[in-house]
């Protein structure tokens, strides 16, 4: 049984197609006007004149979500190999087609991280610390808790594809930490959680500090510069903060987002041409390494479409984009993330041999989003509503106390 999704620890190079994302972009995702350099640095944050979300990424979310999906369950290399628990025999002789466009979806992966960048700096700008943690936490906390759970309990009753972890593991990753503890992963795709959490923790001390212009800009300086000397550094605390593989990506959310904010300059696209570059280094050792089933060219393409995509909503190109049906997308995807790839992949073992192939896959996802709405509308919402009125009561109460 190949194992490699349940790592104890995520060293450097062990992004494979067993460990995909997200995720996700995981704030709220509304605009702020633009305004200049000079903004005060803790101004209630501003709204478009509308109040709008930006629909745009939402839609790009869901996309990037699929493209993890489509991959996980088409397009690994691990799929791809005879005798494999998945579809017993290489994906690429089921449905070539769907394979080599299928290959390239851990490109999804950069996408989210991206998309994280911009969307936390958009969200954390004009908020405390206080309300920085509390809205993290509602916002990853009660989709996993329930993912864990879940997917716990169709790995017990469906055994055969993946092991299920043993029960003192599984509540470890109750907590999120468990990358930071040794512990394996109740599913692959959460070792993406981990490096989330580092960034949100690095981003804190910025947010404590009162986000300006200069100083994202500075802290992604530093970042990019511990990004670089990390892997020659021979240093592991410094490659465990500065995570060199992930870096960039989100460097390049929050450059897009100050460009947003503030308007384009030669400094921030300064920023973001580096992050491309690194980036697509990035992708190619990737490549080589762990996927095996991409080439650098089309990966690069596909990142360099997603890059311009995101110029565009930075520079408000798509600010007439709207409708209902992408804030339902861009809720749907954390839970669909979080959910789809080890009972997913169980599923598939079970029905492959009940219907075409490629209408499989589709049914599975579609099957994946159907819950992911359900989590979304019955255990995200309300649960999140329980957790910041009791955080807000604690908080409230820490700052009251006398000794």
């Amino acid at each position: 049984m190949q194992d490699a999704q349940r790592r104890t620890s995520i060293p450097r190079r062990v992004l494979s197609g067993l460990h995909q994302p997200l995720p996700p972009g995981t704030a709220s995702v509304r605009p702020t006007t633009r305004a200049t350099p000079r903004a005060t640095p803790r101004a209630a944050v501003v709204r478009d004149r509308a109040g709008r979300r930006l629909y745009a990424i939402d839609g790009i979310r869901l996309l990037a979500a699929l493209m993890v999906a489509v991959h996980h369950y088409a397009g690994t290399n691990r799929v791809d190999q005879p005798g494999n628990r998945v579809w017993d025999r290489p994906v690429s002789d089921i449905m070539p087609t769907v394979f080599r466009f299928a290959s390239y979806g851990w490109i999804g992966v950069e996408i989210f991280f991206v998309i994280s960048g911009f969307v936390i700096c958009m969200s954390c700008w004009g908020r405390s610390p206080r309300q920085f943690f509390v809205s993290r936490v509602i916002r990853l906390y009660p989709a996993y808790w329930f993912a864990v759970a879940f997917t716990t309990v169709v790995l017990t009753l469906l055994p055969g594809v993946w092991d299920r972890l043993r029960t003192r593991d599984v509540l470890l990753n109750v907590t999120m930490l468990q990358s930071g503890s040794g512990v394996m992963n109740v599913d692959g795709v959460y070792w993406t959680l981990w490096s989330e959490l580092r960034f949100y923790l690095l981003f804190l001390v910025v947010v404590w500090t009162g986000l300006t212009y200069r100083k994202v800009v500075v802290f992604c300086c530093v970042w990019g510069a511990a990004a670089m000397l990390a892997p020659i550094s021979k240093l592991p605390l410094l490659e465990l903060v500065a995570n060199p593989e992930g870096a960039w990506y989100f460097i390049a959310g929050l450059a897009l987002y100050l460009m947003h904010r503030f308007g384009q300059d030669l400094l921030l696209w300064g920023i973001l041409a580096m992050a491309w570059l690194m980036g697509q280094r990035e992708l190619g050792i990737r490549i080589d390494e762990v996927e095996h089933v991409s080439g650098w060219r089309g990966s690069v393409l596909i990142f360099t479409a997603f890059l311009l995509a995101m110029v565009a909503i930075a520079l408000g190109a798509t600010d007439r984009v709207r409708g209902r049906w992408l804030v339902t997308a861009g809720a749907l995807t954390y839970p669909l993330y979080l959910m789809h790839y080890a009972a997913g992949t169980t599923l598939i073992n079970r029905l492959r041999d009940t219907m075409d192939a490629r209408l499989l896959v589709v049914s599975v996802i579609a099957g994946f989003m159907l819950l992911s709405w359900l989590v979304h509308r019955f255990v995200e919402r309300p649960v999140a509503g329980l957790l910041k009125r009791g955080l807000d009561t604690s908080f409230a109460r820490l700052r009251n106390a006398s000794g």
